[in-house]
C-alpha cells in the first residue's frame, strides 16, 4: 500500500491557513517528498507525516515556493536523528542550488546524494533507496523556468500461494526468495515465481504535475493513474491570459488533462493566495470530472 499526503496546497507563499504545495508518499516504511517550500517541515508535522522515514526528496523546479524550505528541512531531519543518506533528484542544476542553500546548514549527520535530471526529455529511474519495484518517469513541463513533472509506478509482487508451494514440496526457507522473483534450485529441480503465485497485481500509479501550462505529456505519462495531482491556480476561466503569461493552469485545464489521462482520481493543488476558498468550485468541478477533489492541506489517501 502507498500512503499519500498532500501536506500543503498553496502556491507562491505560505498563508496562515495554507502551507506551500508538497507531497509525502510512504511505502514499506520509507518516505518520498516532492518539493519543499518555506515551512515544509512544519506542514509535514501538522499533517502527521513522519520526517524520520524520509529517504528521498524530489524537486520539480527552482522557484522559491518549491525549494526555499530546503535548509530547514535538512536541519529538521538531523534533529530527528537521521543518519542514512538523503537522495535528492531534480532538474539539471540542482547540485549548485542545493550546495548554495546548504551553506547555512553546517555539518549534517547524514550524506546528501544528488541526481540531476534532464529537462528537455523524458527520463526514467528507480528509487532503490525506497524499493526496487518503484519506477519514476520525469517529464518536462512548460513553466517560466525548467520544470519537471513526475509519474511513480509502484509495482507489486504477485500474491504468494502457500498451498502451491507446499504441494510442490518446497521448504519454507525458500518461499520468500520465490516471492521476490528469484529462481530456486532444490535437489536438481528448478522452481520459479509463477509456480507458487496467483498471477500479477495491478501496480499503483501516482502522477504529480505543477507548475506548468497544459501539455500533452502530463496526460501521456499520467495515463490511467490511480491518482493525478495537478496544479489548479485559479478556478475562474477569466484568469486564462494571466495563467498563459505566468506559466500556470486553471481548474478547467487540470480537469481536461485528468479526463484525457483517464485518471481515476484528480487532486487539485497549488492554489493562488488570492483564491481564499477553492471549495466554492466543488460542485462545478465534480460535474466535469467526478473523481476530482479540491484538496486542502493534509489531504490523505491509501492506494
Amino acid at each position: 500500500m502507498v500512503d499519500i499526503c498532500l501536506a500543503g496546497t498553496g502556491g507562491m507563499m505560505p498563508l496562515n491557513s495554507r502551507w506551500l504545495t508538497c507531497c509525502y508518499m510512504e511505502y514499506n516504511g520509507k518516505a518520498i517528498l516532492i518539493d519543499c517550500g518555506e515551512g515544509t517541515q512544519i506542514a509535514l508535522v501538522d499533517a502527521e507525516c513522519k520526517l524520520s522515514k524520509l529517504e528521498t526528496l524530489i524537486i520539480t523546479h527552482f522557484h522559491a515556493d518549491h525549494i526555499s524550505g530546503l535548509p530547514g528541512l535538512l536541519l529538521s531531519l538531523g534533529n530527528y536523528s537521521k543518519t542514512t543518506p538523503l537522495k535528492i533528484y531534480g532538474p539539471k542544476g540542482i547540485t549548485s542550488i542545493v550546495n548554495n542553500l546548504c551553506c547555512i546548514c553546517g555539518k549534517l549527520p547524514y550524506e546528501i546524494q544528488i541526481t540531476e535530471l534532464p529537462t528537455n526529455t523524458i527520463s526514467r529511474f528507480q528509487l532503490f533507496e525506497i524499493d526496487e519495484m518503484i519506477t519514476v518517469s520525469a517529464f518536462p513541463l512548460r513553466h517560466t523556468v525548467p520544470c519537471l513533472g513526475y509519474s511513480f509506478v509502484f509495482s507489486r509482487k504477485p500474491v504468494f500461494n502457500p498451498e502451491k508451494a507446499s504441494s510442490l514440496g518446497i521448504p519454507k526457507q525458500f518461499w520468500s526468495r520465490l516471492h521476490k522473483g528469484e529462481t530456486v534450485e532444490i535437489d536438481g529441480k528448478t522452481y520459479t515465481t509463477d509456480m507458487v503465485t496467483d498471477g500479477e497485481r495491478k501496480p499503483v500509479k501516482v502522477t504529480y504535475a505543477t507548475d506548468t501550462r497544459p501539455v500533452d505529456t502530463i496526460a501521456d505519462e499520467g495515463f490511467r493513474s490511480d491518482l493525478l495531482i495537478c496544479e489548479g491556480m485559479y478556478g475562474d476561466d477569466e484568469n486564462t491570459q494571466s495563467m498563459k503569461e505566468k506559466g500556470h493552469m486553471l481548474f478547467s485545464d487540470a480537469l481536461r488533462i485528468a479526463s484525457d489521462a483517464e485518471a481515476e482520481r484528480l487532486w487539485l493543488t497549488h492554489y493562488s493566495p488570492a483564491m481564499t476558498n477553492p471549495s466554492v468550485y466543488e460542485k462545478d468541478v465534480k460535474k466535469k470530472f467526478p473523481g476530482a477533489v479540491i484538496s486542502s492541506d493534509g489531504q490523505k489517501i491509501t492506494l
